[in-house]
């Protein structure tokens, strides 16, 4: 449904995005991932054609963005960060004139009004001003405009962005259920709503795409993913690191603390690519052997965003010259 190839995009000498390739199917929500300055907002404009690209291409629904822009355009719902509104305007007249400018009159018009203000929960607002609603629901009267022609692709900076806990609950779930028929890209810095929402995640840095696959995926690829917490009652700290590492599948095993007999203990596994080798039952069994008794045996599963922090630059730090 969206297929981006080799984007590039400068700023004068800057080079902003950088050989950027992807695609996004119907079914799937993207997560759009990457530190402040990345190239995310970027790569979004570009591939909703609010702004050219330098090089590159991207289709929508088989339509090329730069030959046949409006054909295109025609199939995407976009939500900018920042989104902009006319804040004199009532949320109906708001989304009136909106549907009306992409092509919908009459009562096909107020049908798509009406079923956008349900879906996104705007019912209490409807007739107030725009400039008189909270952050959180100027936010969604934003959403709403996207949704309204009913596009089977959405591209969306922030969907969350200033709302509470309860809406941002709302929205997630929204936009679970429209990726099970549309193509969605979500541009987030929250990690916890790629777990939420995203059945893929790609990550780019200083506008190089850096990594790509399912958040599971990416959550194996972390250090601390397969890793075992183990705590052993009536032996030493040093006992059950000895042990542990005389297994061939574990690359090292530290204490983690010991007091009153009991010693807990941290077993890192050895890895084949991005894979750690999978060491609980291996190590349940030599500890059961021993006849040691243990109360705790914890894996790891990884977190996105420890392999986040592994993959891409702060922006605090310098660069460095060449």
């Amino acid at each position: 449904m969206i297929e981006a190839k080799k984007l590039v995009k400068w700023f004068g000498p800057k080079l902003a995005v950088d050989d950027v390739s992807f695609t996004v199917n119907r079914g799937e929500v993207l997560g759009f991932l990457g530190p402040n300055g990345a190239g995310k907002s970027t790569s979004m404009r570009m591939i909703t054609g609010y702004i050219p690209l330098s090089s590159g291409s991207v289709v929508i629904g088989g339509h090329d963005i730069s030959d046949e822009g409006l054909a295109a355009r025609s199939l995407i719902g976009y939500l900018p960060e920042n989104a902009p509104v006319y804040m004199e305007m009532t949320v109906t007249g708001f989304l009136r004139f909106a549907a009306e400018v992409r092509g919908l009159w009459g009562k096909r018009r107020d049908i798509a009004v009406e079923k956008v203000i349900e879906t996104c929960f705007l019912q209490p607002v409807r007739r107030q001003a725009i400039d008189t609603l909270s952050k959180g629901y100027r936010h969604r009267t934003c959403l709403a405009q996207c949704l309204l022609h009913d596009p089977p692709a959405l591209v969306m900076d922030e969907p969350t962005d200033g709302l509470d806990p309860n809406q941002k609950h709302e929205v997630r779930n929204l936009i679970k259920r429209m990726g099970a028929e549309k193509a969605i890209i979500l541009s987030t810095h929250i990690l916890e709503e790629v777990d939420a929402v995203c059945s893929r995640v790609i990550i780019i840095d200083r506008g190089k795409l850096i990594a790509n696959g399912t958040p599971s995926e990416l959550r194996a690829r972390a250090a601390s993913a397969g890793s075992v917490t183990v705590r052993v009652n009536g032996v030493t700290g040093q006992e059950v690191v000895s042990t542990a590492t005389s297994l061939s599948t574990v690359d090292k095993a530290f204490i983690v603390g010991e007091t009153g007999g009991t010693a807990t203990v941290k077993v890192l596994p050895r890895r084949s690519g991005d894979k750690p080798a999978v060491i609980s039952g291996e190590l349940a069994a030599m500890l059961t052997a021993k006849g040691w008794k243990f109360d705790e045996l914890h894996v790891e599963e990884g977190r996105l965003d420890e392999f986040f922090r592994a993959v891409t630059i702060p922006d605090t730090a310098q660069e460095v010259k060449s």
